[in-house]
């Protein structure tokens, strides 16, 4: 097994590679923890006797930094380092250029020095790759090895050029000779990689000069894709990045040949994607800046990957991963023209969706604050696109629980879609969804509910009664009756929109695994614990297969699971749960994130079930104190802490401070939720029962 280890995101792509080939359980599943499947697979001695070579593996940072962002939740925190497998069946071959490096991954074993080819070999390498050298062209053999600095990737291009064209040595050696102004411009450049020995990069440059010159006379649209592929990362470039629309198919397989045949690219993958060596690489980069044509090139893959990279839905996200890398490199350039910088915009627009669907709310952050930026200062703060910036910085603020920024901006672009697109507009729609989602979380009912009606009833006559959207708004009502304490309405909206996603978007895609997360809740709030949890462990499997263990919705399932197991009076079990959400949530979401929170106070009612009042009363002043700073002190999530502290007080004989409590949770409970709320009247009798009769002003 082949890994390129010059980067994580090559890593990352050979893992996943590796579980396809050997079928792993969940390799074909965009959000599976490859690296985690491939190191568990062959660290057992029953997977048999295995050899991997970690080709490249220059940079310590790749493998010993702990701070990754564009892996797996699962993944980030631990060193790459860490998922090399160990096995009594297997070995692990390093190629490094740093020794210090190779050693530190090997444990300290001694590295293995590779010297440069003998004579002998590299006379052999030219025989197999030319034929038979006539006896006549032994010595001008020689005096060309000895120009190529018996380099096999200059041997192989040399070679490679001589057999396409039908050239002896001899001929090829006075091409070499003759040099010109270009070579001289090349071979003073300094090129970035200082661990490779000056005489190795100047053959390797000589050698791919003559080649570029030869195939830019004969093969000009191999030279652009040559061109092109020196802008983007080097390796798993995909045919779409490179086939033009009027390319004929003929002439775009005849271009990737000539590079092929002149040892300047490599197939990976059965041919579905190229790669370009190091020193190819950069030669052709230099060329590029030395012609002046860098910025055209860069251009270019901006606007070839912008116009590939999908939006970053479900349906998307293998393309999405695939093209990550070539995304990464071009947003990274920097760009004067204004049609460019919209590219780019547009780039990160699409990139935004996939990072917010992965749960990577912080590298989404980055991403919607540069295309906002380049939006408003090009387009205008009242532009479409600028609103579609606003709106998804507003999403991944409403992600992040920075609920009051979210609602901020989300009232903006609503009352500026509203005026320039009109009231029925989907986008205009979609504004007023994402709204009433921030009063949801607020837990503003009333208002997410009278928005929810109005966008639904809309919805249902513009897109139709089954559009994502409509189906997306209906969900959302369900919801907030479910948190009204309206179950029945809550249930069966629920169960129409699950049955609908299940049709129409099938089982297990994500929103269809949303509207059976939610229903299994309602069952649980209505006592119908079986079915909450046979319905509960569904989706929590699932989601761990399609989204990854710890994608935030796999840790919704797994905490409305562990409430579940709760309230059945299984605490062991959903203690267990329970503090593995905590821990997780604590290091993907942070500690005041609002699901944080949540599972926290979960986790104490777990602990006051099992008489462990004082772990109880810990955990919910903290989640308390928390929940007044960053929810506020009348947020119906920090009335829950008001009401179980009271509980854990009265548990402990605190019976004054249980009550004073209580009776502060139960008056903000009927300001705040209305006094039939099924939450007031859990407080309203327990009150009663404490201290007898409450009085209630009307």
């Amino acid at each position: 097994m082949w890994i390129h280890a010059s980067t994580v995101e090559r890593i990352d792509q050979a893992y996943k590679e590796i579980a396809r080939k050997a079928q792993l359980p969940g390799w074909d599943n965009p959000k599976t923890d490859a690296l985690t499947l491939v190191v568990n697979w062959l660290s057992q001695d029953e997977s048999g006797h295995w050899l991997i070579v970690l080709d490249n593996a220059d940079d310590a940072d790749v493998f010993f930094s702990t701070n990754h962002d564009l892996l797996s939740k699962e993944s980030k925190g631990k060193p790459i380092a860490s998922y090399i497998p160990h096995s009594t069946q297997g070995s692990v071959l390093i190629t490094t250029r740093d020794r210090r490096v190779g050693e530190r991954l090997a444990n300290r074993v001694r590295a293995i020095n590779v010297p440069p080819f003998t004579v002998q070999e590299a006379g052999d390498l030219l025989g197999s790759l030319v034929g038979k050298i006539d006896v006549g062209d032994e010595a001008n053999a020689q005096e060309l090895l000895d120009a190529l600095a018996y380099l096999p990737l200059a041997v192989s291009q040399a070679a490679a050029f001589i057999t396409e064209n039908g050239i002896t040595v001899s001929e090829y050696l006075e091409l070499l000779r003759a040099g010109d102004a270009d070579i001289k411009d090349l071979l003073s450049e300094e090129l970035t990689d200082s661990r490779r020995d000056a005489e190795t990069q100047n053959s390797v440059i000589q050698t791919w000069k003559l080649s570029f010159d030869h195939i830019r006379r004969s093969n000009p649209r191999a030279a652009k894709i040559l061109s092109l592929m020196s802008v983007l990362d080097r390796q798993g470039i995909p045919k779409s990045l490179l086939r033009q629309d009027n390319d004929k198919s003929i002439e775009f397989t005849k271009a990737i040949g000539v590079l092929q045949a002149f040892s300047l690219i490599t197939t990976e993958n059965s041919g579905i994607s190229f790669e370009i060596h190091r020193l190819v690489h950069l030669a052709t980069q230099k060329w590029l800046e030395l012609q002046g044509e860098m910025n055209l090139w860069r251009e270019e893959a901006l606007k070839v990957v912008s116009e590939v990279y999908p939006v970053g839905i479900f349906e998307n996200w293998a393309v999405c991963n695939s093209l990550g890398p070539h995304m990464q490199a071009v947003i990274e350039y920097t760009f004067d023209s204004k049609t460019c910088q919209l590219y780019s915009a547009t780039l990160l627009s699409n990139a935004i969706q996939y990072d917010l669907k992965q749960g990577r709310y912080d590298i989404a952050l980055d991403k919607c604050t540069k295309a906002l930026t380049i939006r408003k200062d090009l387009l205008g703060p009242e532009h479409p696109d600028t609103l579609t910036s606003m709106a998804d910085l507003a999403s991944t603020y409403r992600n992040q629980g920075r609920w009051k920024e979210a609602e901020g901006l989300e009232v903006q672009v609503m009352e500026t879609r509203k005026r320039i697109l009109g009231q029925e507009h989907p986008d205009t729609l979609k504004s007023m969804s994402n709204l009433a989602w921030t009063y949801w979380n607020q837990g503003r009912w009333k208002e997410a509910e009278g928005l929810e009606v109005q966008v639904m009833e809309t919805s249902k006559i513009v897109l139709g009664q089954e559009h994502p959207d409509t189906l997306t708004r209906m969900a959302n009502l369900a919801v907030t009756y479910e948190d009204q304490g309206r179950w029945k309405e809550a249930e069966a909206l629920g169960v129409q929109v699950m049955e609908t996603r299940k049709r129409v978007l099938r089982r297990e895609h994500p929103d269809t695994l949303m509207s059976m997360a939610n229903l299994a809740v309602t069952y649980e709030d209505q006592g119908r614990w079986k079915e909450a949890e046979e319905l509960g462990v569904q989706v929590m499997e699932t989601r761990k297969r399609v989204l990854g263990q710890e994608h935030p919705d796999t840790l919704t399932s797994m905490a409305i699971l562990a409430s579940t197991y709760s309230n059945q009076g299984r605490w062991k079990e959903a203690e267990g749960l329970g503090v593995q959400v905590v821990e997780t949530r604590k290091r993907v979401l942070g500690q005041e994130h609002p699901d944080t929170l949540k599972s926290m106070s979960v986790l104490a009612s777990t602990y006051w079930n099992q008489g462990r009042w004082k772990e109880a009363e810990g955990l919910e002043v903290q989640v308390m104190e928390t929940r007044k700073r960053v929810l506020g002190q009348e947020h119906p999530d920090t009335l829950t802490s008001f009401h179980n502290l009271a509980y854990t007080w009265k548990s402990q004989g605190r019976d004054t401070e249980a009550i004073d409590l209580m009776r502060q949770a139960e008056r903000l409970r009927r300001t705040t939720l209305g006094f039939d709320h099924p939450l007031t009247i859990s407080s309203t009798q327990t009150l009663c029962k404490w201290q007898g009769p409450v009085e209630t002003d009307v």
